[in-house]
């Protein structure tokens, strides 16, 4: 997993905006918010254009796990993997709309389905979808890249 482009998990300086600051996250700190919540948005490509599909995951092992409905985009979409998977973006954060303060988070990388009955029943039982339907299946999330920043109430 790359961490960011040199190869460091430390955090950049803090950007100040009039009452709050704006902060870059470490990959590890990125992660572990990531894992605080439980609905996200996966982005990837359908019809060559960006296609958003907001989704509920779990982390596990440092992957994303995201449970997919029957003949849904995802599924098809995974269906058609060739090789290593698909490139997608995922996207969670916990921001309170009214103080404009808190984190988000994107984790980049390689999207495949999982295969193994076994991993598939385990995420049946975590992973529980949000509409109505069949889950046919997971899809795991190794993320290449980590970004994310938090913003927060400047110091006096």
């Amino acid at each position: 997993m790359k961490r960011d482009p040199a190869g460091t998990t430390t955090s950049s300086p803090a950007v100040s905006m009039p009452g709050r600051q704006w902060e870059e996250l470490g990959v590890d700190e990125a992660l572990q918010l990531l894992g605080t919540v439980e609905l996200g948005r996966i982005v990837f490509t359908r019809h060559a254009l960006p296609a958003v599909r907001p989704v509920n995951h779990l982390l596990d092992a440092g992957d994303i796990i995201v449970r997919v409905q029957d003949s849904s985009t995802l599924g098809a979409l995974l269906a058609a993997q060739e090789g290593a998977g698909v490139v997608v973006a995922y996207e969670a954060d916990a921001i309170d709309q009214g103080a404009h303060l808190g984190w988000s988070v994107v984790a980049t990388g390689y999207a495949t389905a999982v295969t193994a009955p076994s991993e598939i029943e385990r995420y049946a039982h975590l992973l529980q979808p949000w509409v109505e339907g069949t889950a046919s299946g997971a899809i795991r999330i190794r993320p290449d890249l980590i970004t994310g920043f938090r913003l927060r109430e400047s110091s006096p």
